[in-house]
């Protein structure tokens, strides 16, 4: 019985040698980088050996002689310890600081709307710009309990009413005004047995300095006299200031 052939077998040529086969312009991708013509080896082999003479004279240093024997000294002594954590490196600040530049609003004698701190929501007179940046205000004292204090101007809300400041003593504005006037008295701490037995004993009250209340009614009696000519105005400094539901204060009229 005779076999039938389906399908023809196909014939390949083998592929020629290397020798043989002509060269393509993608053969130095794969055999390496292109050989460099003659005309420019002299002077590729002159810059690497002066770029390398470079590096071994900043890296390894110099060699000196030892009786016999050389030995190279490094350049530059490497450190014998190394800190264990990364040191904080404060960031350089190239900004130039400038005076602040209080708003057109806070006028010396405008009353103003506490917003933070121990007395938010009460209502102050601002007595004058201090150039640390901050507003000196008072209550006053009696009427709502703010005595002389420093004030930050971003936590502030300006209003429209204005106190009249006349008759206030020039000097203790600027005795206030110094940055000595309100820094604390260090207390010395007691150790020993004494810190022991008072640890359950109440702490001691605050005593005002006998300076500081005089400077506090030479502000505040001019400010009262002022202030009782026109109406109202005493109950609104000693009212607090508070928002209930339904108060919407971007329409209010300061």
């Amino acid at each position: 019985m005779a076999m039938v052939l389906t399908h023809r077998p196909t014939i390949t040529a083998s592929p020629k040698p290397d020798d043989e086969r002509p060269p393509t312009p993608n053969d130095h991708r794969q055999l390496g980088p292109a050989p460099i013509p003659n005309s420019l080896r002299f002077h590729v082999f002159v810059t690497i050996a002066n770029m390398s003479a470079t590096l071994d004279s900043k890296s390894v240093g110099q060699t000196k002689k030892f009786g016999k024997g050389e030995r190279t000294v490094p350049a530059q002594k490497a450190q014998k310890w190394y800190p264990t954590e990364d040191d904080f490196q404060p960031k350089k600040v190239r900004k130039t600081v400038h005076p602040a530049k209080p708003r057109a609003s806070l006028q010396p004698g405008t009353i103003l709307i506490l917003l933070a701190g121990r007395f938010r929501g009460k209502r102050v007179v601002l007595l004058k710009h201090l150039p640390q940046g901050v507003l000196l205000v008072t209550g006053p004292f009696k009427l709502n309990g703010v005595p002389l204090r420093r004030v930050n101007a971003r936590y502030v809300i300006a209003t429209s009413a204005k106190v009249d400041l006349k008759g206030i003593d020039d000097k203790v504005l600027e005795k206030a005004s110094e940055s000595e006037y309100f820094t604390r008295e260090k207390k010395s701490e007691k150790k020993g047995e004494e810190a022991f037995f008072k640890q359950g004993e109440k702490p001691e009250k605050k005593k005002v300095a006998s300076a500081r209340a005089n400077d506090q009614k030479a502000i505040d009696q001019p400010l009262l006299a002022t202030i009782k000519k026109e109406h109202f105005l005493a109950s609104y400094l000693s009212s607090s200031f508070s928002l209930r539901k339904g108060d919407k204060p971007h329409e209010m009229k300061w």
